[in-house]
């Protein structure tokens, strides 16, 4: 058991009231999740303030309460309770977190990958290259925590801070070795991988996402700058950090020139450290020689689509950086399995061809159609949506892009959370100059049978902007919903199975 000095060492404290010499059975940030023994940290979210939960944790048992300065006002009476006062509740949460479970990232090799898209393909791709190398290994990310085939569920890409250090010490615990896991903006900006020692980080590419809150693109690169600036310099004081960045993007070779660190860039076009050469696109994966230095490395990808070629260079960097043989990186990356929802075929014996992928943004979305497109034999059919409460001014892009893209496409909901459906759809509607090969039908499931009645031999049929997700979000309430399972029932019903 762990006291409150002790945990406090690292962080830095404004002032502190009332006896703190006392032991600390846990951390939470929920005051719904306290119990005896807690320190209760105050955290700002979205939607509510932490601060004003501090009553409901004192009856819940905390001890301890750590709040940001100037926020005592929202306090109630705290009685025997210690207060610890900080500049930042975040940073200290993390920091807390971090001393709590013994900086487990220090025992193990740890990867972030960042960028807008990519991120559980590369995870998962590291991850396997690794397992190749002899090192027992785990991804961690949008789809939970992977390690082999079982999957752990998490309640987002990156967790709070005491979840993710609760997470790696189970991983180190387990005898896992090696850990890639996904670094979203919102993790970086909300600190919640502070204090982890990061061995490498991946930049992929930074496209329009998330500007709802981070309100500029600009204040987006910032954000995902940070972990190869800051996060990079305190992490070379513990290993030997490298970064390892996609030089094709514009925001990969503008971040290249911030790096303090070493840094390793890889690519298609551009003279990058680590290229692939002879490139060959097919329906059942990719082929090229990945060249760095004297290293001349065929790989066969069981993944098709140029994106992923990419990602795989990634995580072919993250192997070379640490040092593992060639051969691994290779077997690795021969034998990984598409994440769930990542240009996921589907096959039930149709005459057509039919994928599920997670494409939600409009590089995502472009990057989808296009390598169907390369591959189809027939149409190009699409169907997508957008999500509500969400940066609305990449809704007509994606528009533009699905009907210029696809021979059809059929526009209908995502995940309208609180927005009128009809109102998203108009606003996706407003880029399309031509509607002629477009369709609206607001119900998903409609239109991904409408999509299907609609195939012909040797098209393909892309259902974009879900992927892996098992549900569907109303503004009244949240209902199961899988494409993939829509699309299996429908296809069965047009085959008679």
């Amino acid at each position: 058991m762990r006291t409150l000095p002790e945990l406090l060492q690292d962080v830095a404290i404004a002032r502190t009231t009332g006896e703190a010499a006392r032991p600390v059975e846990g951390l939470a940030y929920d005051s719904r999740t306290v119990k005896p023994g807690d320190l209760f940290v105050c955290i700002k979210g979205f939607a509510t303030d932490g601060h004003r939960f501090v009553g409901e944790a004192l009856a819940r048992g905390a001890t301890a309460i750590v709040c940001q300065v100037d926020n005592t006002v929202l306090l109630p009476s705290l009685g025997a309770a210690a207060l610890v006062e900080v500049a930042d509740s975040r940073v200290a949460l993390a920091e807390l977190s971090c001393e709590f479970f013994d900086h487990p990232s220090r025992e193990l090799r740890v990867f972030a990958v960042t960028g807008t898209n990519g991120k559980t393909t590369t995870a998962t791709m590291v991850a396997r290259v690794f397992e190749s190398a002899g090192i027992p290994s785990a991804s961690l990310g949008t789809l939970g925590i992977r390690v082999g085939e079982r999957t752990r569920a998490l309640s987002r890409t990156t967790p709070e801070a005491p979840d993710l250090q609760a997470a790696l010490r189970g991983l180190v615990d387990d005898g896992i070795r090696a850990v890639c896991m996904e670094v979203s903006s919102h993790a970086l900006s909300l600190h919640r991988v502070h204090g982890c020692a990061f061995d490498a980080a991946v930049f992929t590419n930074l496209t329009r996402e998330h500007l709802d809150f981070h309100s500029t693109l600009e204040n987006y690169f910032a954000a995902k700058a940070v972990l190869f600036t800051d996060y990079a310099e305190v992490a070379g004081r513990l290993k030997a950090f490298v970064a390892v960045i996609n030089a094709d993007d514009a925001a990969g070779r503008r971040l290249v020139d911030l790096c303090p660190s070493p840094t390793l860039t890889y690519g298609i076009e551009t003279d990058a450290n680590l290229r692939a050469e002879g490139l060959a696109i097919r329906r059942d994966g990719a082929a090229y020689v990945a060249q760095f230095d004297d290293i001349h490395l065929p790989v066969h990808l069981p993944m098709t689509g140029r994106f992923n070629v990419y990602n795989s260079l990634a995580a072919a960097g993250v192997g070379i950086v640490s040092g593992l043989d060639p051969v691994a990186i290779r077997q690795g990356l021969e034998s990984v399995h598409p994440p769930a929802g990542r240009l996921e075929m589907i096959e039930e014996g149709q005459p057509f061809a039919v994928a599920v992928d997670y494409a939600h943004t409009p590089d995502g979305l472009r990057n989808a159609i296009s390598t169907v497109r390369e591959i189809a034999d027939g149409r190009v059919i699409s169907v997508f949506g957008c999500g509500g409460d969400r940066d609305r001014t990449k809704r007509p892009q994606m528009g533009g892009l699905a009907a210029s893209l696809s021979d059809l496409c059929i526009v209908t909901s995502d995940n309208p959370r609180t927005e009128d459906p009809e109102a998203i759809v108009g606003d996706i509607l407003e880029g399309i100059e031509d509607t002629g090969g477009c369709e609206v039908i607001l119900d998903r499931q409609t239109a991904i049978e409408r999509s299907l009645a609609l195939a012909e031999p040797g098209d393909f049929v892309l259902i974009a902007g879900k992927g892996h997700e098992t549900y569907q979000i109303f503004q009244d309430r949240t209902i199961h919903f899988d494409d993939r399972e829509v699309v299996r029932a429908a296809l069965r019903g047009r085959l008679g199975a």
